[in-house]
């Protein structure tokens, strides 16, 4: 038999705490916590809701019923089995107790609380596979453990053992046997393109905005001019005509290059993408996300990936056909979000600026009323991504990979009673995937259709008022020089 010396010491705590919660006078405990308890004996209230779940046409339940009944016998036999044998104790003095709830106590160790543990067992698996569903059923399971010491059968010491004992189990059980992830997405291998390799960048041009990024330009002019002395440079000044610029740079080169901010890399890229051309980022603007994105953060890593030939086939995002998007697009109030946002990370850790972020835009900006592939859906943020971002929620992150076909929506929805505080509450809980307010899909194609002309603002540029956007995601059309993929 082993002792376990903190038990010892929190005994005399244990009793008070079992003599406050079952010797209180209370009618409503009296006519609830002896039928409760009953109902869990040998599982039968876990083995009831199983049942239910598993009759049920969603498989997160199923699933969830499956585990849940499992980890439950696995909690029930380790605790009755083992735990009352390693630490036998006495059950309590019930002689105080009231006839209401009083039962007859069992003459096996009161050392953990076998209830309680197939309890915590149950709902702790279920919210493995269902968090809402999990967490009404550990406010039952903490009922459960409750009706446990005011009906004498165990002290609260039992209870939270147990509790411990079946949870704990769960969380291994997640971890021997993952849950599924119903949002993880099956994707074809990454596709490379076969390039030759250009040691001194012949058949290159490259068009260049010396003024980019704040001085970032001339760097990357100078270091390209260096690195790849056989490329043709072609310098953009903040006046000329981009668009005109890249179709003549097109027409004459093997390898179109472009050194600038977002906005400027999508206009050239629909210039190479029109010609069949891969394309050459160089990272000359302020963010440069879809530089990072396809593993050329750099001018030297560009240079490499030329020199080298190694390029990737990434998809493209068109807007009405005609408007090639690399990054992202937003309608409402989300290019007012990021840009507070950015300000406020100079005094403040990310989570916090994007909370502060998200209340100003409540506070001072008017939702949007537009019709997403046939509903109408009143929002403040909106945000549509070429490929499926990193992290769930209002901040996506990065992206691991540009070609899985799918485009990455996101939006908040309005019109709900409390919605502010209901936001805030969940922007600051990290579960802002689980707010009605919030709505995710990953679909190939969206239409947004509005009855007053809106902005669709995308790789930093405002864009034209429409009444219709159509968004398709051309896969794996564009080819690029680089990994693709985010370095790990």
């Amino acid at each position: 038999m082993i002792r376990l010396p903190f038990t010892e010491g929190l005994s005399d705590l244990d009793v008070r705490v079992f003599e406050a919660i079952a010797h209180a006078p209370s009618p409503l405990l009296d006519a609830t916590m002896r039928p409760l308890s009953a109902s869990a004996d040998h599982g039968r209230l876990w083995f009831v809701l199983a049942g239910g779940m598993a009759l049920t046409r969603r498989t997160d339940l199923q699933r969830a019923a499956v585990r849940g009944v499992v980890t439950l016998g696995a909690a029930s036999l380790l605790a009755n089995q083992v735990g009352k044998r390693l630490y036998p104790r006495r059950r309590p003095n019930a002689s105080r107790i009231t006839v209401e709830r009083l039962r007859r106590q069992p003459m096996s160790s009161s050392f953990p609380s076998g209830h309680s543990a197939s309890a915590a067992a149950f709902a702790t698996a279920v919210a493995t596979e269902n968090r809402p569903v999990g967490f009404a059923l550990g406010l039952l399971a903490g009922a459960v453990g409750l009706s446990r010491i005011t009906t004498g059968a165990h002290y609260p010491g039992d209870v939270l053992g147990g509790f411990l004992l079946g949870s704990g189990l769960a969380v291994l059980g997640a971890r021997l046997v993952p849950p599924v992830d119903e949002n993880i997405l099956i994707l074809a291998p990454p596709s490379p393109a076969v390039e030759p390799p250009r040691p001194r960048g012949a058949g290159v041009t490259v068009l260049v905005n010396p003024a980019s990024g704040d001085g970032t330009g001339a760097r990357v002019l100078d270091h390209i001019t260096e690195a790849l002395p056989a490329a043709r440079i072609v310098e953009v000044a903040e006046a000329d005509d981009l668009d005109r610029l890249a179709a003549d740079a097109a027409a004459g080169a093997e390898v179109l290059g472009v050194a600038g901010g977002d906005g400027t890399v999508a206009t050239v890229a629909r210039h190479a993408l029109a010609a069949g051309l891969p394309l050459a980022v160089f990272a000359a603007g302020t963010f440069n996300h879809f530089a990072k994105d396809v593993g050329t953060a750099t001018a030297e890593a560009t240079v490499a990936a030329v020199r080298d030939g190694r390029a990737a086939q990434v998809d493209v995002l068109l807007l009405n056909e005609e408007t090639v998007i690399l990054n992202t697009a937003s309608i409402g109030a989300y290019p007012e979000f990021v840009r507070m946002r950015e300000r406020y990370q100079n005094s403040a850790r990310k989570p916090v600026a994007a909370f502060r972020a998200a209340l100003h835009v409540l506070r001072h900006s008017s939702p949007v009323t537009v019709t997403m592939n046939g509903a109408e859906v009143s929002t403040l943020f909106f945000f549509l991504g070429n490929g499926r971002y990193g992290a769930p929620g209002l901040f996506p992150g990065r992206r691991a990979r540009l070609d899985g076909g799918l485009i990455d929506v996101r939006y908040l929805t309005t019109g709900h009673r409390f919605e502010r505080l209901r936001l805030a509450a969940s922007l600051l809980s990290g579960r802002i995937r689980n707010s009605h307010l919030y709505q995710e899909a990953q679909v190939p194609e969206f239409t947004i259709e509005s009855a007053e002309p809106i902005r669709v603002a995308h790789d930093g540029e405002a864009g034209e008022p429409t009444t219709r956007a159509d968004f398709r995601l051309d896969y794996r059309s564009l080819r690029v020089f680089g990994t693709a993929k985010v370095p790990r």
